[in-house]
């Protein structure tokens, strides 16, 4: 999975440089806004932090805050994504979803579906740190019934490794009989085995469940529950089948039709640009009629469309 990403470190970078550039795009009057966005989208994360340092060290000033107090909109949002560390840009998200009135379900369900185990962990301890509370006691707090079940277990991070060939037969059969096979359903059945089986031993279980039932999981899914539960489950299939299809599919979703999902725009190209957004751009382009680039173009306007270009990094037309 490595290098999939968009966003590859600078070779030849120099902290003290970038943040003079940086402190030049914002003195005096107006903004050079441009200066901004190319610099900061041809760094890795890990430089920009090194960048946030040199420019306190240098100016005695927050670069962040700086920057939020020069930029607005979707565009300070996306600038601000890109300067978090991205542990704590994901448990920033999490945390936002949870505290207030009313849950952000889509994500808590996009986070914690498409993580691998040892991410999960990562996440739980830096929010830990971060928030001083426990992320389980408050995703269970704020959410309920099956939902929350399945949550429960995605955070157990115990995933298991590898196949289990012995286990392929009998989970594809206890699916049919949890769902199809039986009036009502046994949703608990479900959240076992697609909670806790690795991805490829799962994608097995799919060709089996097909041969058995004669439908793919993902009908049978959608016949058998609903709501929350019913979009976490698909969730987990989708990740299961390939994540940068699950994304390509999360970032379409964000932009079809009239309006656009800018949180969850903003979030997937932040925290997949250094990991498999090339992956995701290539998904995109298989499933739809048009490329990422494109449809970013058409969708959005102004410096923030610049700046997700760049993330983007080049179109599959």
């Amino acid at each position: 999975m490595a290098g999939r990403g968009t966003v590859k470190a600078q070779s030849g970078f120099n902290a003290n440089s970038d943040a003079e550039v940086l402190y030049k795009a914002m003195k005096g009057l107006g903004t050079d806004e441009d200066s901004i966005l190319q610099l900061l989208t041809k760094r890795s994360n890990a430089q920009r932090q090194e960048i946030k340092a040199a420019y306190k060290t240098l100016h005695g000033k927050d670069l962040v805050n700086d920057l939020k107090s020069e930029l607005g909109g979707k565009f300070e949002d996306l600038i601000v994504a890109l300067m978090t560390p991205p542990i704590i840009y994901e448990v920033t998200c999490l945390r936002n979803a949870i505290k207030g009135a009313g849950t952000d379900e889509k994500v808590l369900i996009e986070i914690l579906a498409s993580r691998s185990p040892n991410e999960v962990n990562e996440i739980k301890s830096s929010y830990k740190r971060e928030h001083d509370k426990d992320l389980e006691e408050d995703v269970t707090g704020d959410t309920g019934g099956h939902f929350e079940r399945m949550l429960v277990v995605l955070l157990q991070a115990s995933r298991q490794q590898g196949m289990q060939e012995s286990l392929i037969q009998s989970d594809a059969q206890a699916l049919f009989a949890a769902g199809e096979q039986k009036y009502g359903t046994d949703e608990g059945q479900f959240i076992t085995i697609l909670g806790n089986r690795s991805n490829a031993h799962l994608r097995r279980v799919f060709e089996e469940y097909r041969k058995l039932s004669g439908f793919e999981i993902e009908e049978s899914i959608q016949r058998e529950t609903s709501g929350s539960l019913q979009e976490i489950l698909l969730a987990v299939v989708k990740c299961a089948r390939s994540v940068p299809g699950y994304f390509a599919d999360s970032l379409y979703a964000a932009m079809k039709g009239a309006g656009t999902d800018d949180q969850t725009l903003i979030r997937i190209m932040v925290t997949r640009s250094e990991v498999d957004l090339l992956d995701i751009r290539a998904e995109f382009r298989k499933r739809f009629a048009t490329s990422l680039h494109k449809m970013i173009q058409g969708d959005t306007a102004g410096d923030y469309r610049k700046t997700l270009l760049l993330l983007c990094g080049g179109d599959d037309a």
